[in-house]
This record gives C-alpha cells, structure tokens and sequence, in this order.
C-alpha cells in the first residue's frame, strides 16, 4: 500500500509540471533566448486605428486616415480607392506612443495596383521604429524595408547603424564582418538582408524584435538582417548617443498592400 501511494504521488506530480509547461496563458515564461515576455497587445486589432495617426508627404493634405488606410476584413488596405498608375502621395502611419525592448510582429501582403511617381519600379512599403525628430515623410529612425525581393533590407535614416556584412556577396551574415553606415550629412544608408523568403503573392510573417539599440529581422521564420548600436547624431553635443527608443511607422509608399495582425510584446533586457 506504501509503494502504491509514492506511485500516484509521483504520477500527480508529474501531470501538475505538464500542465503548467502547456499553459499558453502564461506571458511570465521565456523564450530560448531566456527573454522574458509581457504585456502582449495589439497596435492593430482589425477593428480601428486608435493607436495610430496619419503623416503624408503632401503638406496641403487635410483629409482623413481612411484615404490612405482603410480598414476591411480585419485588414489595413493601403491605397484602397486609388486609381492604379495615377500619382500618388506617400504616407504613414504613425504609433501615439514611443516603445522600447519590444517585439513587433505584423503580416503583409501585396495588392496589384502601383502608382507615379514609383509606377515602374517594384513594389515597396516598411517599417520604421525608434523614430525620433518631426513627423515628416520620411522620418529619422531605423527601417526594415518591406519590398519585393528587399524584404528585411536595413535603411538607417538619420541615423548610424552597424551590421554583419558578408565579405563575398556583400549581404547579411551571422559571421560576417560587422559595418558602420551612417554620418550626420548622410540621410539614407542601406543593408541588404541575407536572402529573399518572401512569398510574393501570399501572406508573409515578418518579426521586428528590438533590445534597446538592437535589433534583429525574422522573415516567414528566417532571420535575414541585425541591427547593432544604431545610434542619433546629438547636434547639441556634436556627438553621437545611443537610439533606444521612439515611435513606429508603417508605411504607405506607392504600392497597394494589405497589413493585418499587427501585435507588440514587451521584453524585459
């Protein structure tokens, strides 16, 4: 009878640290890289766009939201009622709040129509995170290009960023030797990702996770670009400081496309 009753309490045991390992529910448990995640949320939960606002590239703009972005079956179509191939202008979407050690995760897929002045050139859109100074288009910050082809590419605007180049193709590697870009007098310097995983007539995954001045870019499950110590040029000091945080931009560049599912965690550093 003693043997019997260690036997059920070590099988009680065993299904107690079962059920806690599959608890879904449980945000306080960490990932493989041991950060621990919470405050899930959505900055786009197919309903509205409170967490947003608008910026375009026309300073004479004075509509509304819905004429760039609009929302329909859960989705943000972008460019919804625009003529295809008539001139267009840029836009974004702006988050209300700035954010720091995060990971953003959101879906997109392309449309068909395209527009002047960008008619005959691939389909191109992004994300910009850790903007900082006016809202303008397009604003300081650090980029993942979302592009046909492109998707993951690096753009440090305003900013200086280091990465892991290739010495042979000159793309991202894991090994590769790291890179500065980036001076004050220099808007637009450019790190292509490793290699292509868009699906280009599908959905694709694409996975923004941000540790203070950090960054690393997943697509479709495949990690394809990493920024490291991007940093702002401090005009007061004549210097350059750590970039660490700051609003996110969503893109509106020419293309019709479609955003859906568009989630942010905190990550503690």
């Amino acid at each position: 009878m003693k043997s019997f009753k260690i036997l059920i309490l070590g099988l009680l045991v065993v299904f107690s640290a079962g059920c806690k390992t599959n608890n879904t529910n449980d945000f306080s448990t960490k990932d493989k890289n041991q950060v621990a995640i919470v405050n899930r949320k959505a900055l786009f939960d197919g309903k509205n766009l409170d967490a947003w606002y608008i910026v375009v590239s026309d300073k004479k703009f004075t509509g509304k939201m819905d004429e760039y972005f609009v929302i329909e079956k859960g989705m943000i179509h972008v460019y919804p009622k625009q003529e295809h191939n008539s001139t267009q202008s840029f836009a974004g979407l702006f988050t209300k709040e700035s954010y720091s050690n995060y990971k953003l995760t959101l879906e997109y897929k392309w449309g068909t129509k395209k527009f002047k002045p960008r008619e005959n050139f691939v389909r191109d859109a992004g994300v910009i995170f850790h903007q900082f100074g006016p809202d303008v288009i397009w604003p300081y910050g650090v980029e993942c290009q979302i592009q046909e082809g492109d998707t993951g590419d690096i753009w440090a605007i305003g900013s200086k960023v280091t990465s892991k180049i290739s010495r042979v193709i000159r793309n991202y590697d894991p090994n590769g030797e790291l890179i500065t870009r980036g001076t004050p007098k220099e808007k637009f310097q450019r790190f292509h990702r490793s290699y292509d995983w868009e699906n280009p007539s599908g959905w694709n995954k694409l996975v923004i996770e941000v540790k203070g001045n950090n960054a690393k870019y997943t697509l479709n499950g495949y990690l394809v670009n990493e920024v490291i110590d991007a940093q702002k040029y401090n005009e007061l000091l004549g210097a350059y400081e750590p970039l660490t945080s700051g609003k996110i931009v969503i893109q509106a560049e020419g293309a019709e496309l479609y955003y859906r599912n568009i989630f942010i965690e905190a990550l503690d550093r």
